[in-house]
């Protein structure tokens, strides 16, 4: 008995009106990124399936008016770049921009690859690895990015390293970012952090703006190790292990 095959991907949904106020000419390209992703994104795995109807809104758009934040040719480092969110949105949005894709699977390599040539973007590069891989091997950028990778201690010791002295990291964590600003003193001031606000971008543009943390750096210095839950639990199962 054969297998049934697989449910082909829905396509996205068409985008909202506002789409073409933040993206004006740039729309088409916008555009089809968004066909990529609810297409062979779903179906190489980059993008779950129950995403495809809220493509825009929770990602695209989303993504798309952090370039709020971003002067005029600024070099930007995207940590941990999956589907491209929010680096590849950032590139289409702002062509003046120079964008590096941090990636270590290579499938996701491959396909973004794959989509920056298909969206004929100059300006974007892919550079697979682990961030603290690559920060001998990367230019330092005057910005660094990323979305729901990691805890933001774990993240201030990966990105921090990428950007050139007063550079800014540009996290996108959502509602709860004060609480883990607080949490991370301890690392953001050892890896160089010497500023620190909470932005939202597309005010009056997207109903829910998108929430980022604004970190100045002034001398970036590189912190080794892991912080966080992982860390933590880690330490508790190795104090439990030397107990009689």
């Amino acid at each position: 008995m054969k297998p049934e095959p697989a449910a082909a991907p829905e396509p996205p949904p068409a985008s909202p009106a506002v789409a073409a106020e933040i993206f004006g000419d740039r729309l088409p390209v916008a555009v089809r990124y968004a066909e990529l992703l609810a297409d062979s994104g779903v179906v190489r795995g980059l993008i779950g399936p129950r995403e495809t109807p809220r493509l825009w809104d929770r990602h695209i758009l989303n993504c798309a008016v952090l370039t709020e934040l971003l002067e005029s040719s600024a070099t930007v480092t995207d940590v941990g770049s999956g589907a491209g969110l929010p680096g590849l949105v950032v590139a289409i949005r702002r062509p003046d921009l120079e964008v590096t894709l941090v990636e270590p699977l290579l499938r996701r390599v491959t396909w973004l690859t794959e989509v920056i040539e298909e969206l004929e973007l100059p300006n974007v590069t892919v550079a697979r690895g682990r961030a603290e891989e690559l920060w001998d091997k990367l230019p330092p950028s005057d910005v660094v990015t990323s979305r729901a990778v990691s805890a933001l201690d774990n993240l201030a010791k990966w990105s921090v390293p990428l950007l050139r002295p007063g550079g800014v990291w540009l996290p996108m964590k959502g509602a709860s970012v004060g609480e883990e600003i607080e949490q991370s003193m301890t690392v953001l001031r050892a890896v160089g952090v010497d500023r620190i606000d909470v932005v939202e971008c597309g005010v009056g543009l997207l109903a829910e703006p998108t929430t980022v943390a604004r970190l100045q750096v002034g001398t970036p210095r590189r912190v080794r190790g892991r912080s966080g839950a992982k860390s933590k639990a880690k330490a508790q199962r190795a104090r439990g292990k030397a107990r009689p």
